[in-house]
């Protein structure tokens, strides 16, 4: 069996999500902490391990849909590149690798790291098995994935997690869930194929509607964050509100990505490919690490 498919199917590439992990050492400004780094850089292993087995799980649970569609039937167990029993012993050395990790190299925080990923993980396989099909409950779970990789990343650091940050971090994730579902609704209503077994449970035009007002939310949400007392003596900086432009500029960017170009099925693939959001999360990346690390 060829290598290439075996990586495919665990989806090195949505590792980038899991840097979210490394946000609460961003913001507290211990980027130059080494032993701390290097605690994040563990659970960011351990998390993406276990993440990878749920990506083998969810494409054996979907094999039906993903051969049906027009993207997706090129993912290995649907294109027959690997059978589901390769993919099952995959998913299992994936998870058990995962805990390994963390046993042995975690730390003090091990035990409450394991804690987090089985619950990411058992969260997950619920929503590959039953959940995703019910509508609005399938993104809620997805934005709290993203909010349990902070939670991995203040145990692995012990940095205490401020509320804006969780909130933020729920209100991106939702806001690019729904666009996925965007993405799904156009195709079933272009060319008749079931994406998602629920998907005929969204429309346009509510999905055009709940997509701006969470975006709405979101720019409002951040720009109050960032004039907020808190944040400004936190930071010992009156500017940080100057990072807003990068977040408002990223957000519209997707709009138009989503609603003109209609591109927004696959989140990371944006983000890797498209110049002008990598450009809004650099300079984001960059005013910000000034304000905090100077």
């Amino acid at each position: 069996m060829l290598l290439k498919p075996l990586i495919q199917l665990i989806r090195p590439e949505q590792w980038t999500k899991n840097l979210f992990i490394f946000l609460p050492m961003f913001f507290s400004g211990q980027l130059y902490n080494i032993p701390m780094l290097v605690s994040c850089a563990i659970a960011f292993v351990a998390f993406s391990l276990a993440a990878s087995s749920i990506y083998c799980f969810n494409d054996i649970f979907d094999v039906v849909l993903d051969k049906s569609h027009p993207e997706k039937c090129k993912r290995p167990i649907a294109s027959g590149m690997v059978s589901s029993k390769t993919a099952y012993i995959i998913a299992a050395v994936c998870v058990t690798l995962s805990i390994s990790v963390l046993f042995f190299f975690g730390g003090e925080s091990r035990y409450v790291l394991i804690m987090l990923i089985a619950l990411y993980y058992v969260m997950n396989i619920a929503y590959s098995l039953r959940l995703k099909s019910f509508a609005i409950v399938d993104v809620m779970i997805i934005s709290i994935g993203f909010v349990l990789r902070l939670f991995v990343g203040k145990e692995a650091s012990g940095i205490w997690l401020s509320e804006w940050i969780i909130i933020m971090t729920f209100l991106l994730a939702l806001f690019l869930a729904f666009a996925k579902r965007r993405d799904d609704v156009v195709l079933y209503e272009n060319t008749g194929v079931l994406p998602r077994q629920h998907i005929n449970q969204y429309t346009l035009e509510f999905l055009n509607q709940i997509i701006t007002i969470i975006a709405t939310i979101t720019i409002i949400a951040y720009i109050m964050y960032t004039i907020s007392p808190e944040v400004t003596a936190r930071f010992n900086s009156r500017y940080v509100y100057s990072t807003a432009v990068f977040v408002l500029a990223g957000i519209i960017r997707y709009l138009q990505l989503t609603t003109v170009r209609k591109i927004s099925g696959n989140p990371t693939k944006i983000l890797l490919r498209d110049r002008f959001i990598q450009c809004c999360i650099v300079g984001w990346l960059i005013i910000f690490g000034i304000i905090i690390y100077t």
